[in-house]
Parts: C-alpha cells; sequence; structure tokens
C-alpha cells in the first residue's frame, strides 16, 4: 500500500464517517465498510486481488524483523508482531463481544492456545518485559490465522445489522462481560470507558477501520527501519 493508497483509505474513511448513520446510504456504506476493511488484512484466500497493506508489510518481511523489540521509531517502539496481535485482538472483542453478542474468537476457536502466548488481553498497559515475551513466543501462522479469522467474522457481522442498530449505544452488560474475561488488564479501565461511550457505528469506524490502519502504519514504519534496503519499492 503506497502513499497514495494511503491518502485515498483516509479520503473514504471520511466518506464512511459521513455516511455509515445514515439509513438512505446504507447500502453504500456496508459496500464502502467491507472495502476498507479488505485493504487492511492478508488477502489470504483471494490471492488474486491487489495486494493490501498487511500483504506489503508481510512481503519479504524476516523473522527477526517480525519479532525484533524495542525498536525506536518516531512512532512507536513496539515489535511487529504485538502490534498485528493487539488490533486483530481489539477487532475480535469489539465486533464479537460488543456488536455482536458471541463469543470472542480467541476462545471460540481456542486461538488463546494456539498463539502460543500466555496474554489474553488486549495489550494496552503491557510493560517491557511483557511486550517483549509475547513478540518472542508468538506463534507467526497462528497469528496469521487469527486475524483471518477475525476479518472474516467482522465481515459477516457488520452487513447483517440493520441501520437502526449502528445508532446503538454498546451494551453495559457486554461491557461488564469484557472485564469478567480479563480481555482488558485492570490499569486499563479507561478503555472500557471508551467503548462504553460509542455508538455500534463508533465501534465499525473505530477499532475495526481506524485502529487498525493507524497500526498498521506503525508497523510498516518498523519494517522500513529494520528492513530499508529491501523495502525501498514498497
Amino acid at each position: 500500500m503506497n502513499l497514495e493508497q494511503r491518502k485515498h483509505w483516509n479520503a473514504n474513511h471520511k466518506i464512511l464517517t459521513g455516511i455509515l448513520s445514515r439509513p438512505e446510504e446504507y447500502p453504500n456504506a456496508i459496500a464502502l465498510f467491507l472495502e476498507q476493511h479488505r485493504w487492511l488484512y492478508a488477502s489470504g484466500r483471494e490471492p488474486s486481488v491487489q495486494p493490501t497493506y498487511e500483504d506489503a508489510i508481510l512481503s519479504g518481511l524476516l523473522e527477526q524483523t517480525f519479532r525484533a523489540y524495542p525498536v525506536r521509531t518516531s512512532v512507536s517502539q513496539n515489535s511487529i508482531a504485538w502490534h498485528l496481535w493487539h488490533c486483530a485482538r481489539i477487532e475480535d472483542l469489539t465486533m464479537n463481544v460488543l456488536i455482536s453478542g458471541q463469543e470472542q474468537l480467541l476462545h471460540s476457536e481456542d486461538y488463546a492456545g494456539k498463539l502460543q502466548t500466555r496474554f489474553i488481553h488486549t495489550g494496552n498497559g503491557m510493560d517491557e518485559g511483557e511486550i517483549a515475551e509475547l513478540s518472542s513466543s508468538i506463534s507467526i501462522d497462528a497469528l496469521s490465522d487469527y486475524r483471518q479469522a477475525v476479518a472474516e467474522r467482522t465481515r459477516s457481522i457488520i452487513p447483517a445489522l440493520c441501520p437502526a442498530q449502528l445508532k446503538d449505544k454498546v451494551s453495559p452488560e457486554r461491557i461488564r462481560q469484557i472485564s469478567a474475561q480479563g480481555a482488558v488488564k485492570a490499569s486499563e479501565q479507561w478503555l472500557l470507558d471508551y467503548w462504553g461511550g460509542k455508538t455500534l457505528a463508533g465501534l465499525v469506524l473505530m477499532p475495526a477501520t481506524r485502529h487498525n490502519f493507524l497500526h498498521l502504519n506503525k508497523a510498516m514504519h518498523v519494517k522500513l527501519k529494520l528492513q530499508k534496503s529491501s523495502t525501498r519499492s514498497t
């Protein structure tokens, strides 16, 4: 995903923000959401489509680059592994538990075991030792599968909503479920308050789209810093 494509994605996100809660624009909003979301995850089972932002990050990515931590960049010191895991965790929780009332994929599909990391929360508030541990131990293949599963689930959840639901506030009971599951660290309760103040449309516009985009930008910065010679054409 080059600079022009990123600018195009940002421009479309502004359009999506303007039309998502307008019932008369709902079909167009859903189509635009699905297109925006597709850019944020590896093409996976759709190898014929245009390469996505995650494809660009993963192309030629060395394992040592994927796991490197800390990394001193202008935007983040966290590893690519952490960024890809963190935004998938956030999306799994917000789309499955908060929007659809389902069990998060981390548990329903046993990714908690497959990922080979003891951390089941969002990653907010982790200390340096914890981030280093996750970065060195997480399974690359399982993380790829987890991200693909999260993406596919989201793309089934959002089109199934009716326009009126997008204006609903997040259910306090579902916020309590997330807290009870240990999905947010005790020190990071602000995140639950933040989600609790959102409408469902707000969750679509941030965790499911903008939040992913921001973390992919940071992951690409890490890749470019550590693999300058091999990524100049990306």
